[in-house]
């Protein structure tokens, strides 16, 4: 669920972190406190991973078949019925993420009001990023309308695209940061690596994509210009 048609800007957002750097001590002081077994945590595990599998491979499908579009009869109503289950899944893994940092445990250090205080205003970072990004992009731009013959006539360089690539996958991901740092949880934060990991695969494998879909589109219009 990312805008394939938002310009580069000047960070690139969370795309240009080395995830290899990381420190090994601190993930490894954050496995101390979590149970690898526990079905909630398990749960969670899926449901991050699943959820970018899932609409990218629906996405790709309906791209190359438009069997989704000739079932409702509608490309918009296809996009808009995928969007639905995109959001019902998001709100599942929200729950499983959330259940699962309330099943182990806490960590003391992070347990003060300064703390919880820095995850609400991630918190409401992240918020204002997923919000902006989708007032800009709109319901069909967000949820992937671009695989469905649904393309925008111009970039969008709006806020937040002009401060940050992928700001709907960053915002999240902030979001989940700010909500695991409020609840002081170290499994919050290792969940939060793992979403952030699998946003970094999902841009990695949609980019070439629906660059090259816009590409055909300019091909097609300079074609129809001779």
């Amino acid at each position: 669920m990312i805008s394939s048609v938002a310009g580069p800007d000047c960070c690139g957002g969370l795309g240009n972190i080395d995830f290899r750097q990381a420190d090994l001590c601190v993930m490894t002081g954050l496995l101390g406190y979590v149970d690898p077994f526990d079905p909630s945590l398990v749960a969670a595990v899926l449901t991050i991973a699943f959820n970018p599998l899932f609409w990218n491979v629906v996405a790709r499908w309906e791209q190359k078949t438009r069997k989704l579009s000739k079932f409702f009869r509608s490309p918009y109503l296809a996009c808009y019925c995928l969007g639905c289950v995109i959001l019902l899944l998001n709100f599942l893994r929200s729950y499983c993420f959330t259940q699962a940092m309330l099943k182990q445990p806490k960590m003391e250090v992070l347990e003060n009001p300064a703390t919880y205080c820095l995850g609400l205003v991630l918190l409401g970072t992240g918020v204002v990023f997923v919000l902006s990004s989708f007032f800009a992009l709109g319901f069909t731009g967000t949820f992937l309308g671009d695989y469905f013959g649904i393309l925008k006539e111009a970039r969008v360089t709006t806020f937040p695209f002009n401060i940050l690539d992928n700001p709907m996958y960053w915002g999240s991901t902030i979001n989940y940061l700010g909500w695991a740092i409020m609840h002081a949880s170290p499994t919050g934060l290792l969940l939060t690596v793992l979403v952030a990991l699998v946003y970094v695969v999902a841009i990695l494998y949609e980019e070439p994509f629906t660059a090259e879909i816009y590409r055909q589109k300019a091909a097609v219009r300079s074609h129809k210009r001779r």
